[in-house]
């Protein structure tokens, strides 16, 4: 049986690109479904902030949402990672 990939992998490429980590963990509709969010949500409050906030934070709930991705990707990585060191030979 093939291993997970290695968590610190799946960190970097889930900082790097949303929903990636998921589809590293081979959780792919996790991955689509965090990417809408941080699209969704990252529109919504761009257009309702305030004219002088600043563009991180007219974008932050999509900001918060990728952060929680990279998370949960992580995590489950960790805990895969984990369950497969425990179970080999």
């Amino acid at each position: 049986m093939k291993p997970p990939p290695n968590p610190r992998l799946v960190l970097a490429v889930a900082i790097l690109l949303p929903g990636m980590g998921q589809v590293l963990n081979r959780q792919p509709v996790r991955g689509l479904v965090f990417v809408c969010f941080v699209v969704l949500l990252g529109a919504f409050t761009l257009k309702t902030a305030a004219p002088e906030v600043s563009f991180v934070g007219k974008i932050s709930g999509g900001l918060f949402v990728w952060a929680m991705a990279v998370f949960d990707a992580y995590k489950t990585a960790r805990i895969r990672r984990a369950v497969w060191d425990h179970t080999q030979p």
